[in-house]
Formats: structure tokens, C-alpha cells, sequence
């Protein structure tokens, strides 16, 4: 008994060692994410028609509230899980780089630069003259991969690496990483949106190029935001990161022309990376409402 006593606490100090070690932002990201996930499964929500990123519907009623409700949802315990496994270690090392609030707004950002170029490619492709593909338009994609796929490209450039190892298997050019991913989602996984994670890529290629540097604040506009007395209890703790990295004009630089390698977020061993493999945003179509919903399963 003694044994298994002190195992279950080491385990447990282990536990909330971890916990604790993710910054703010992402963590609040995560309880968010895994909270909507449990009321929906207790209550047997498992129609997302009206959450959903769903182009015809942005576009006829104007429903612009899909952009950030879409990313908050998930279809799937699994869904969940790989996503937020994926977004802790990507996201506690670019908030520990960029500060709790300054992390908040890049991923407002970026989910609103989503969303749009997903539209955008959505209505181009509806309409093209010799190829019409109208059912991207009622495509319904949910789940948080979108971002994360944006963070890894944003990542990726931070880290200067020259090439990345995908699952321990094999090293490609860095630049080429979230590309390769991309096609392997696509490949191996099943009812994934290919618009959302490529708009999610190229989302993230535009900052890093500094296409959002008129969108990003200098330093002082999160500072101000950090001395509200509103987030004087967030501050307090001690998860929240203060954003006091980065330069005047709050564009968090990219890094070049080192000749190094980098393992990345899903590399090493195929084994012990397998928790953070699978980001996915999940589709549907409202002509195969059946298939749909058997797919989703769960919320």
C-alpha cells in the first residue's frame, strides 16, 4: 500500500507541476475548448449548423459570429484532445515569447484572418466558370486546428530552424513543414476541412512576412491593457505573462540564415509524439445531413 501511495501522489504533484507550467492564455484556451466540448456531450448538442464556419451562411445572413464560435467547438472527444494536446506545447513557448495578452489578440487575429481567406477561396472556387465546386460553400468546419496550423508556421519561423523532422521518420526544409502536414492530415485522417488548415498556413505565412504589422499595437497598447484594473486578478497569477519582449511597434520578429535543424511539434520518436499528432478541423456538408451527423457522432 505505502508504494502505491507514494506513486498516486507523485503522479498527482507530477500532474499539476505540468498544469501549472501553462502559461495563462493557452490554458484558459483549454478549459474553454474541453468545457463546451462536456456541456455538449451532457446535453446532446451534435448539430453545429448554427456555430460552425459555414460560408453560405457568413455570406446570406451575414453570421460573422461563426468566425470565433466555429474554433471554440469540437465534434469529437478525439477532436479535442489532439487539438488541445497539439496547442499546449505550441502555445505556452509563443505566450512565453509574446506575453498572455499579446497572444490573445494574435489569435483573435489570426482566426479573423482565417475565416476571411477561407471565404474569399470559398466564394473564387464556387464561381469559377469551367469547374463550379458549390458544396465548399456549405462546408461546416469546426475545431481550433485552423489556428494552431497558423502557430506553426509562425512557430517554425521563430525558431530559425533551417529543416524540421516530421515524426522522427524524415527531415524536410523548414518552410516546406507546414505544408507537409497539411497533405498528411489529408491523406491519413478523414472528414478534415482542407480550406480551414490552408487558410490556417497561409494566415500564418502573412504575419510572419509582416502583411498584419499595420494590425499589431506597439508594446504600450498591451500594457495599458495589463494595468486595467479589469485584469488586475488574471495578472495576479502566476501563469499570466506580461508582454514586455518584442520591439516598439509589437510585430514579434521572425529569425533566418541559421544552419540548424529543429525537431518541431511533431517529430522525435513517432511513439511518444503520438498525443500531439492529429490537429484536425472537422467538415461536413448539409447534402449529406445523415452522413454528417454519424460522422460527428458526439459532440
Amino acid at each position: 500500500m505505502r508504494p502505491n501511495i507514494v506513486s498516486e501522489a507523485g503522479l498527482s504533484t507530477r500532474a499539476n507541476q505540468w498544469w501549472e507550467s501553462i502559461p495563462f492564455f493557452t490554458s484558459a484556451v483549454v478549459i474553454v475548448c474541453g468545457t463546451i466540448y462536456l456541456i455538449c456531450l451532457l446535453f446532446g448538442y451534435d448539430s453545429f449548423y448554427e456555430i460552425c464556419f459555414l460560408p453560405s451562411a457568413v455570406i446570406s445572413r451575414f453570421q460573422v459570429y461563426r468566425f470565433y464560435t466555429s474554433i471554440v467547438f469540437h465534434g469529437s472527444l478525439l477532436h479535442v484532445l489532439f487539438n488541445m494536446l497539439a496547442l499546449v506545447p505550441l502555445g505556452s513557448e509563443l505566450e512565453r515569447i509574446m506575453g498572455s495578452v499579446r497572444m490573445f489578440y494574435i489569435t483573435i487575429l489570426l482566426a479573423t484572418s482565417n475565416a476571411i481567406l477561407h471565404l474569399l477561396i470559398a466564394l473564387l472556387v464556387a464561381h469559377i466558370p469551367f469547374y463550379r465546386l458549390q458544396n465548399v460553400m456549405d462546408e461546416c468546419a469546426i475545431g481550433f486546428s485552423g489556428v494552431i496550423f497558423s502557430l506553426i508556421v509562425i512557430e517554425t519561423s521563430l525558431s530559425g530552424a533551417q529543416s524540421r523532422s516530421v515524426f522522427g521518420l524524415f527531415n524536410i526544409p523548414a518552410k516546406w513543414y507546414p505544408l507537409i502536414l497539411l497533405v498528411l492530415f489529408q491523406v491519413l485522417m478523414t472528414n478534415v476541412s482542407l480550406l480551414g488548415h490552408l487558410c490556417g498556413i497561409l494566415s500564418g505565412f502573412a504575419y510572419t512576412y509582416g502583411f498584419f504589422n499595420l494590425l499589431m499595437p506597439g508594446t504600450s497598447f498591451y500594457s495599458a491593457i495589463e494595468s486595467s484594473s479589469l485584469l488586475s486578478t488574471c495578472i495576479r497569477q502566476p501563469k499570466f505573462i506580461l508582454c514586455t519582449g518584442g520591439n516598439p511597434s509589437g510585430y514579434i520578429p521572425t529569425y533566418s540564415g541559421q544552419n540548424t535543424s529543429s525537431s518541431g511539434l511533431f517529430s522525435g520518436n513517432i511513439w511518444s509524439n503520438l498525443s500531439s499528432w492529429m490537429p484536425q478541423r472537422e467538415t461536413s456538408s448539409q447534402v449529406l445531413n445523415q452522413l454528417i451527423l454519424e460522422g460527428f457522432s458526439q459532440c
